[in-house]
């Protein structure tokens, strides 16, 4: 940028004012308090008064914190009971047949267990039925209730939960933003269902609710209205891409600023088209796609524009402060960044979060048993708050300073806050938990052949075949079995020390051979010891790993009421000793049949924890497969034939950008392949893979080389099994054959209806009979009649395959 142009843009304008705002807000509740009364909800133990007043009690209190903070604008709409999509979908009346979209188009509202049944197939009320399909918020953890989409679909403004929460935060004197998905995202994201169409072609349809929505705000006096289409940070088809003029040309008509937010990525190539829709603001993610912050701050500055809204009019919101990561800002850093952007745009300059703070606890403050040390590394979604609006601070009183006014009281506090991000950087830098030599020394030495069998598929097969005898479509789980209260009860008490060890692996052990034994009684060929000592799949071995640390209190929402802690990798990893071994071999000398080694993969610890951000994920990830790897061996030493390396997240790691695909997809199935590939040819490997779409990464899939690969099927209706359609995938699969989300129990000719669809695409000599995923979130007595009817239709099945 020449010197002559900020010396002129300086002169533009008199009082620069910066504003600050959020984009989302974690809604469970420090205390998970939402997640407790929904599930009360769900049992029959709270009305649904109760659980309304548990939804305003959270919101008034997110809203109060971050207005008292210092945000100008606070976002509404980001609460939600279940899943934001699915309120979205129930706002535009986008309701299937199956729950009553009749009744709710007529009374033009969706009552909670409409809502629930939606999201759950079943509530409190009603009729159980068959739930909405559920998968990964782009390259999130986050789950979201995929919208369904019919050729003949008609949209009208039902849900009023948007608009009372809104009247709510009026009401209590904030300055509101409401937030709403925009209408091409929201479309791009649903499934069509039925007769095959172009869901493109449901935009005018569509559009006339997204104009009264906008027109109900106006009339309450909302000066903004925050439009996310993150879309616009994936390879649109240009179709799309010309939709948008279309759609915001039409939006525009209604009289309201509306900020269009991007995140999760860069613009690239949909960069000139979203800088030139007719809106007021433009958001942009600073951390994941910072390269263009500065290109768009100068076609804002230029007095050449189209459409409604001038470039040299628009706002621009910069996502400085990283929404999706727990670590401290570099308050020092983000400034310089942004000070060139404050002198081209002054007041129309905005700081946020780079994307919603959904992604991440609520407050580091409540970590009071961490390192005071470490903690003060880290920020969680309050801290994000205080350091966005530190930033604001810090560019208008520099201007203020520059005007002459007294500002010193403010100065003092902004220099304590930079001081302690300045204090945090040095500290973390020299830290021993960082760096380990032996570590790094280790990661040096890895060689190709580390990671390759010693011989192809269809030789192992043959040997694992002999020793393992198993019937043809062999009927197992995904590892888990249900986390009852006695089981997180015992757990607890042991870490309180309330319980000596002894008495906690006495306790453990009963679990595993109840377990067993349920297994045994009901017929399944491949048993597994159900996981009771675990809190998490990815929880429990960071535990044992060295280089993680853990929260007391960093809840982050997955789904619904499903709340994880995620691990944060804070240095060099490594695996101490075993962590497995000793329990997977107890339940193995329960029972002549088989018994899974179960363990978590590399490249699902490194997505599901938060990540250091102080070298490549891709090194992170060896670290972690190095110790895997020496678990998978020592389950091999300890008599296991079978193990099982789950890598559910394996494809929401990947790049939004199909451009920058491969190089994340060598590294990873490099990953998954060094935890693998030291046992031998008889010993089988199995992975599974969750509630994600890998049609197009079915190659990657099976470069991983796994002896059986798992996946999620039934709420997909069977439709990821299009991937075999094309691919011959060489190795054996087992394609879930009941949503284990729903607390319904799957019926034998359900489940003998999925399979004959798999049977269509892949031999039946290669398929095996299970669940979508692990079943620790359902009770006993769902699991139990379920397994049975599982097992029931693989003797049907073996019957008619012969």
């Amino acid at each position: 940028m020449a010197q002559a142009q900020i010396e002129q843009t300086q002169t533009r304008v008199q009082k620069n004012k910066v504003r600050a705002h959020n984009l989302g807000f974690p809604r469970i509740g420090v205390e998970r308090e939402l997640k407790k009364s929904l599930e009360a909800y769900w049992r029959g133990d709270e009305d649904a008064q109760a659980l309304d007043t548990t939804g305003s009690t959270l919101r008034q209190r997110h809203w109060q914190l971050q207005a008292d903070k210092g945000l100008d604008l606070v976002p509404t709409g980001d609460f939600s009971y279940y899943d934001q999509v699915l309120d979205m979908s129930t706002l535009l009346g986008a309701i299937p047949e199956r729950f009553g979209r009749g009744e709710a188009s007529a009374s033009g509202k969706v009552d909670l267990d409409l809502y629930f049944r939606m999201a759950r197939g079943r509530a409190p009320s009603g009729e159980a039925v068959e739930a909405c399909e559920m998968t990964k918020w782009f390259d999130t953890n986050y789950h979201y209730l995929v919208p369904e989409l019919t050729v003949d679909q008609a949209f009208q403004l039902t849900a009023t939960r948007f608009f009372e929460e809104l009247d709510e935060a009026l009401e209590q004197g904030v300055n509101p933003k409401p937030m709403l998905i925009g209408p091409l995202t929201w479309l791009w994201i649903g499934k069509v269902k039925g007769e095959n169409f172009d869901k493109l072609t449901l935009l005018d349809r569509l559009l006339p609710v997204y104009r009264e929505i906008l027109e109900k705000l106006k009339s309450r006096g909302i000066s903004w209205v925050q439009i996310d289409e993150p879309i616009l940070v994936l390879d649109l088809p240009e179709p799309w891409c010309e939709a948008f003029n279309t759609a915001y040309a039409a939006l525009a008509k209604v009289k309201i600023k509306c900020l269009l937010a991007t995140y999760f990525g860069a613009l690239e190539d949909n960069l000139e088209l979203s800088c030139e829709l007719p809106v007021a603001g433009l958001h942009l993610d600073a951390v994941r796609g910072g390269e263009e912050v500065m290109e768009v701050a100068e076609r804002f500055s230029d007095k050449c524009s189209s459409g409604q809204h001038s470039s040299f009019e628009k706002i621009l919101s910069v996502g400085i402060v990283d929404g999706r990561n727990i670590w401290r800002t570099d308050l020092d850093a983000a400034l310089a960044r942004l000070k060139p952007l404050h002198i081209l745009l002054g007041e129309r300059l905005w700081l946020a979060p780079s994307c919603s703070l959904l992604h991440v606890p609520e407050d580091v403050e409540r970590e009071v048993n961490m390192d005071a040390e470490v903690r003060t590394w880290l920020a969680f979604a309050s801290q994000k708050i205080d350091e966005v609006v530190a930033l604001t601070c810090a560019l208008n009183t520099s201007q203020e300073a520059q005007q002459g006014e007294s500002v010193s009281v403010l100065t003092q506090k902004l220099e304590q806050q930079f001081a302690q991000s300045r204090a945090a950087r040095r500290s973390r830098a020299v830290s021993p938990l960082v760096r380990r030599a032996e570590v790094e020394a280790r990661i040096a030495g890895i060689k190709d052949s580390d990671a390759e069998r010693q011989n192809p598929y269809q030789q192992r097969i043959k040997q694992q075949q002999a020793h393992l005898q198993l019937p043809k479509f062999p009927s197992t789980t995904i590892g888990s079995f249900p986390q009852t209260t006695e089981i997180r009860s015992t757990r607890r008490q042991f870490k309180q020390g309330k319980i000596s060890s002894e008495d906690y692996i006495r306790a453990m052990r009963a679990e595993i051979t109840h377990a067993i034994r349920e297994q045994e009684s009901v017929g399944l060929d491949v048993l597994v010891h159900g996981e009771a000592e675990r809190n998490d799949m990815v929880g429990y071995f960071g535990e044992l790993l060295e280089g993680f640390l853990f929260t007391q209190n960093g809840w982050v929402q997955s789904y619904g009421s499903r709340c994880v802690k995620p691990p944060v990798i804070v240095g060099d990893v490594s695996r101490p000793k075993p962590m497995a071994v000793d329990w997977i071999r107890y339940a193995q000398s329960l029972t002549e049949k088989p018994v899974k080694g179960m363990l978590t993969g590399p490249v699902t610890i490194l997505n599901w924890s938060f990540v250091r951000d102080d070298q490549p994920r891709s090194q992170t990830c060896q670290q972690i497969a190095l110790g895997i790897r020496d678990e998978v061996q020592d389950l091999e030493n300890a008599g296991i034939k079978v193990i099982q390396i789950d890598e559910a997240a394996l494809r929401e790691g990947l790049p939004l950008r199909r451009k920058h695909w491969q190089r994340y997809l060598d590294w990873a199935v490099q990953s998954f392949k060094l935890t693998a590939s030291g046992v031998r040819d008889d010993t089988q490997i199995h992975t599974h893979m969750c509630y994600s779409e890998f049609n197009d990464i079915i190659e990657s899939v099976a470069a991983m080389d796994a002896d059986v690969i798992t996946i999620e099927s039934s709420r997909s209706d069977m439709t990821l099994l299009k991937a075999f359609e094309d691919f011959d995938y060489p190795n054996e699969i087992g394609p879930g054959v009941y949503d284990i989300h729903s607390p319904n129990v799957p019926g034998e000719n359900d489940i003998i209806g999925r399979m004959e669809k798999a049977a269509a695409l892949i031999p039946p000599e290669r398929l095996w009979v299970n669940p979508d995923c692990g079943l620790k979130t359902r009770t006993w007595d769902e699991v139990k009649p379920a397994l049975a009817n599982l097992v029931r239709a693989t003797d049907q099945l073996r019957a008619r395959y012969p």
